[in-house]
């Protein structure tokens, strides 16, 4: 999903609107009050956030479970990309959270490393590398590492093509130029 309008740009920069993007993402679609347990947080603001998220088109109510009374929410795309030339201020703070978050995940992992099993500890990696490219090299590389991810995220939609063994894993990717060096 490309969003370029700066309010549902908005609309998406809590933190736990993009917690609750994440977690329907990771377990299918799911009532408030299984978000609230696994969030930790109350059945009535996972409502209003999930209200919030269908106004924009984010989440939309699901098939009805066995029991009608509850209301199920899914994803609408699991893959939400935005405008930061379209959506303005939003969108830098849109970026801003989003960047946070991250940064939060990699310390919670590097802290929680050793009690993983080894198999995952193994695997896991954070790297870096600054290299000379030019807008278009870095937009192809951008390009190239999502292609790479798209059998991955199609298990999202049918998971019927995710292995046994297979856990939820984090990729997160960033590529922007350095600051220009004072001479």
């Amino acid at each position: 999903m490309r969003i370029t309008d700066p309010r549902a740009i908005r609309a998406l920069a809590h933190p736990l609107r993009l917690d609750l993007i994440d977690l329907l993402g990771r377990i299918g679609p799911a009532t408030a009050t299984t978000c609230a347990k696994h969030l930790d947080t109350s059945q009535a603001s996972c409502s209003f956030h999930l209200r919030q998220l269908a106004k924009y088109g984010y989440v939309t109510e699901a098939e009805p479970s066995e029991d009608k009374r509850e209301r199920l929410w899914q994803l609408t795309d699991h893959e939400q990309k935005w405008s930061r030339t379209e959506g303005g201020p939003a969108a830098m703070e849109l970026e801003r959270v989003f960047i946070e978050r991250e940064a939060a995940r990699m310390a919670a992992w590097t802290e929680a490393r050793t009690s993983a099993a080894k198999a995952w500890q193994d695997a896991a990696f954070v790297s870096g590398v600054s290299v000379p490219l030019t807008p278009e090299e870095l937009d192809a590389i951008g390009k190239e590492f999502m292609r790479l991810l798209e059998p991955y995220i199609a298990r999202l939609s049918n998971l019927s093509l995710v292995p046994g063994d297979a856990s939820s894993a984090r990729i997160f990717l960033h590529g922007a130029p350095h600051a220009p060096l004072d001479t």
